[in-house]
């Protein structure tokens, strides 16, 4: 080894990073110098060296040296300094430098480089960290789109950050159309107003997390304009002093339509597919308060143990169906009609004080009388009956509606004791 190369010698050897000089002999890279962590970065031994400069590919392993050479080569041609990570399989594990390459000249700006100096640092914790984040990520995002619901995020501008697979296809959109975009596109329009202040506010509250759906029925707004009731569930968290907000969403239509026609079957009568009696009760009372006129009728079918006896229940039930659909059309005029129990039926009359409302109820009846209606029967042929009807109507100022439903059940008791298919009124 000359001078000049033992003085590098001495300086690279004083560099606590991973260095080595590379020069070019005969159109081949040689390594000029290098010191100790330069050989614990790829694996060699410096007793294995008998002195430089050695060739290029005897200190580096077979799989790192294409990479590191095309940098070399493209460093001396340019004169740019350039950079590449390596990993470098050892005993004790895989290692990570970063590689620095600086061409130097020894003469002028426009003389050729001689020989480049490799300085390496060692990211092989970084790289673990950047490793063992990419893994949570992936671990995140793989939960994330495997999930059953929709999962949105946006930031403090309430713009989305994240959509998840089920997101896609509750809503419509694909994630990538999504990002960036305001989340207010699946508020419905009455509501966009209020959502802004209510983010503001839960972002001050101490609650992190709450359900959205405690009150009345949340919707949401799909590709196509239509709404989509769901449940959600919001929750927030700081990410570098900004607050971000995720919110669960649950497709609940299924739900929806079962509570719904529950709901409906809890106030309709099966037989006829009119209101029941509870549900004519609600109704009525929230009538007989907003309207001074109102008058109730009470409809029996005459004799309708004689129909079923005579034609067979199914017939008689034909006959409650009948006189249903007939109701039904009249509803008009007579606003509720609804199955009180049996084959009495019941109607609530607004706007109607006793002459109307017994002009009404003969119309009704004589309706029944002459069969004055059109109806497919199941039976083929035509099962004549006819009604007897009370009519009440309410006295000033009065409010029990139980008491006048009693009188309309008296009137209706004296229609049929005075001979049937008529109308009487309390």
């Amino acid at each position: 080894m000359d001078d000049e190369s033992h003085r590098i010698q001495e300086f690279v050897d004083g560099i606590a990073a991973s260095v080595a000089v590379v020069g070019r002999k005969e159109g081949e890279l040689v390594v000029t110098a290098c010191n100790d962590a330069f050989f614990g970065m790829s694996g060699g031994r410096r007793g294995n060296i008998r002195g430089f400069p050695v060739a290029f590919d005897l200190l580096l392993p077979s799989y790192a040296r294409h990479e590191l050479r095309r940098k070399l080569l493209e460093c001396f041609e340019t004169g740019t300094a350039q950079e590449l990570e390596q990993a470098y399989d050892l005993k004790e594990g895989t290692h990570w430098w970063r590689l620095s390459l600086k061409p130097f000249r020894h003469s002028g700006g426009s003389a050729p480089v001689l020989e480049i100096l490799i300085t390496g640092l060692d990211i092989t914790p970084k790289m673990m960290l950047t490793h063992e984040l990419e893994l949570s990520t992936s671990r995140f995002r793989a939960v994330v789109d495997a999930a059953y619901d929709a999962i949105i995020t946006i930031d403090q501008q309430h713009n989305i950050t994240l959509f998840n697979r089920a997101a896609e296809d509750l809503f419509g959109y694909e994630s990538s159309e999504m990002i960036g975009q305001p989340i207010l596109r699946f508020i419905p329009e009455g509501f966009r107003g209020k959502h802004d202040s209510y983010i503001h506010q839960f972002a001050r509250s101490p609650v992190r997390s709450r359900q959205m759906n405690e009150r009345n029925r949340i919707y949401g707004v799909h590709r196509d304009g239509s709404l989509l009731p769901v449940e959600i569930a919001i929750s927030k968290i700081n990410v570098g002093g900004l607050v971000e907000f995720t919110a669960i969403i649950r497709d609940i239509a299924d739900r929806v339509r079962l509570m719904d026609l529950l709901q409906q079957q809890a106030v309709t009568d099966e037989l006829t597919g009119l209101p029941n009696r509870r549900e004519f009760l609600d109704v009525a009372e929230n009538i007989m308060r907003s309207n001074e006129d109102f008058s109730v009728l009470m409809l029996d079918v005459d004799l309708f143990k004689k129909v079923n006896d005579t034609y067979g229940h199914d017939c008689g039930d034909e006959v409650l169906r009948v006189l249903a659909e007939v109701g039904r059309a009249a509803s008009s005029k007579l606003d509720v009609f609804a199955r009180w129990g049996g084959e009495e039926f019941v109607a609530a009359l607004p706007e109607k004080d006793a002459e109307q409302a017994a002009a009404a109820a003969e119309k009704l009846r004589a309706t029944f009388e002459r069969q004055d209606f059109a109806h497919a029967w199941r039976t083929g042929r035509a099962i004549p009956f006819t009604v007897s009807i009370g009519v009440a109507t309410r006295a000033p100022g009065e409010s029990d509606l139980e008491a006048l439903m009693k009188r309309a059940d008296q009137a209706l008791y004296r229609a049929k004791g005075n001979g049937r298919n008529r109308v009487e009124l309390a």
